[in-house]
């Protein structure tokens, strides 16, 4: 009975939604003209409506300056504040004394931190794809480590951040001295810096969610609104992508903090679910946010730090490489830039600080580079669009909502 007067609930809501202003709309036309809308947004691109998406873009970037203008003023005490901390801080730097050791250390370990904080932020939030940083930047940091600590058997190269190259301490080693533990201690710190920055990362959805339901107002974000579709149709859902998203939200839901926790110390492409559920059913800021962030920056972390240090163990490399070599016909050929380049780095590792660096470039080397340089471009690309494609959506609601005020 209860579920029941939940139902009829919802439909009055609905029916007094769609008769404001004495107007009725059919549901199935509104349905329709939300994908009609979402079709023409999609076709914003570059590379089909270059000066359109463009104009888009730079309307919606001065749009979004002026808001946060605007909060900016809301809140100028803390402003201030912020301002004051900065120029003492400033002062700080610029003033010679003894303290200028420590502030020296304090600088190279903040942007340390704050490079890899960004990139997990880059790699949760990407405004619309997401720029896959741990693949392009941690990972490969991570197997750099990996193969140094076994090559030099220490990890006694200096603290991060790195010289441009990782030389081997010129002291001694036992050979197979070094153990697992050393090199995970040796990433600890950038491995989790990236974490808490993906845990930053997910906080644009819980907000959106949070802030709707508060408000009582129509969701205005298409993730939001198919979240409530869900919940609507959740009893007839068949599809395996629908089960997935609902036992995520369920978990999320009756769990609570260990839900939260479950679903991000996993690699778990449905978390935004996760979000827009806890902000949905209005759960508190610090058991979200805390779960999320031990999820992701001390278990998630360690479960991938484990896999690429063990991936790029030493034995494992030279498995792999041999494999490689057996390959019928292409085999001896694909091996050889493989040996090639571990032989590179190897060299790298032991020239000495004060000699020149071996020159020559693998073609492995090559490609990776390239495809950074094509990763970024286009995640940058990707935020245009994004951007351009919200200037739209802004317009189509505008005069969607001149036609009710007629």
């Amino acid at each position: 009975m209860a579920e029941n007067g939940t139902d009829c609930d919802q439909r009055r809501i609905r029916m007094s939604k769609e008769q404001h202003n004495g107007n009725f709309t059919d549901s199935s036309m509104l349905s329709e003209r939300k994908r009609r809308e979402r079709e023409e947004r999609l076709n914003i691109v570059l590379w089909k409506k270059p000066l359109v998406t463009l104009q888009y873009f730079c309307l919606e970037t001065l749009i979004n300056l002026k808001e946060w203008t605007i909060k900016l003023w809301r809140r100028r005490g803390l402003l201030v504040c912020v301002l004051l901390a900065l120029a003492v801080l400033t002062a700080l730097y610029y003033v010679q004394g003894a303290h200028q050791q420590y502030v020296r250390y304090m600088e190279k370990k903040f942007f340390w931190c704050a490079y890899w904080v960004g990139l997990g932020i880059l790699s949760s939030v990407g405004l619309g794809t997401g720029l896959h940083t741990f693949l392009l930047y941690l990972g490969p940091h991570i197997a750099s480590v990996t193969l140094a600590a076994y090559e030099c058997n220490s990890v006694n190269f200096p603290e991060p951040p790195y010289p441009d190259q990782i030389i081997c301490p010129e002291e001694e080693t036992t050979e197979g001295s070094i153990s697992l533990w050393a090199i995970i201690s040796k990433v600890r710190l950038e491995a989790c810096m990236w974490g808490a920055g993906t845990a930053i990362g997910e906080l644009p959805p819980y907000f959106m969610a949070r802030a709707a339901r508060l408000s009582g107002a129509e969701p205005d974000d298409e993730e939001y609104q198919e979240f409530e579709e869900m919940l609507e149709h959740a009893e007839t859902a068949q599809d395996f992508a629908s089960r997935a998203k609902l036992a995520v939200q369920n978990l999320v839901q009756k769990v609570g903090f260990f839900g939260i926790l479950a679903c991000a110390s996993i690699p778990n492409p449905l978390f935004d679910l996760a979000g827009i559920t806890c902000g949905h059913f209005l759960v508190p800021f610090w058991t979200f946010f805390g779960a999320t962030l031990i999820g992701k920056a001390v278990i998630k972390m360690h479960i991938q730090k484990l896999f690429v240090i063990i991936t790029f163990s030493k034995h494992i490399v030279e498995q792999m490489v041999a494999l490689i070599g057996a390959i019928p016909s292409i085999g001896p050929s694909l091996q050889k830039p493989f040996q090639e380049y571990l032989e590179a780095q190897r060299i790298k590792l032991h020239h000495k600080s004060d000699s020149a660096v071996p020159q020559g470039e693998n073609w492995l080397s090559w490609i990776f580079e390239k495809l950074v340089i094509v990763m970024v471009c286009y995640f940058i690309l990707s935020i245009i669009n994004s951007m351009a494609q919200s200037y739209a959506k802004r317009l189509q609601q505008k005069m969607y909502s001149e036609e009710k005020t007629k």
